[in-house]
């Protein structure tokens, strides 16, 4: 959705559209920055845990 509506955006007020990311879905962009495919894994997992451990905080017991 990003994508599209970066795109979209910058062809209206440009006259041409830009893109946000190189390609799409997002571990594609960063395959052709030439990352690993481990370290793409291996960075979403700590980012995975990361947004985990934010939601069980912010989870109200009583």
């Amino acid at each position: 959705m990003l994508q599209v509506g970066v795109f979209k955006m910058t062809k209206r007020t440009t006259g041409t559209g830009r893109r946000l990311f190189k390609m799409t879905p997002l571990h594609h962009h960063f395959e052709m920055q030439d990352w690993k495919e481990s370290k793409i894994v291996f960075r979403f997992l700590i980012l995975a845990i990361l947004f985990a451990l934010l939601s069980l905080s912010t989870l109200k017991l009583r």
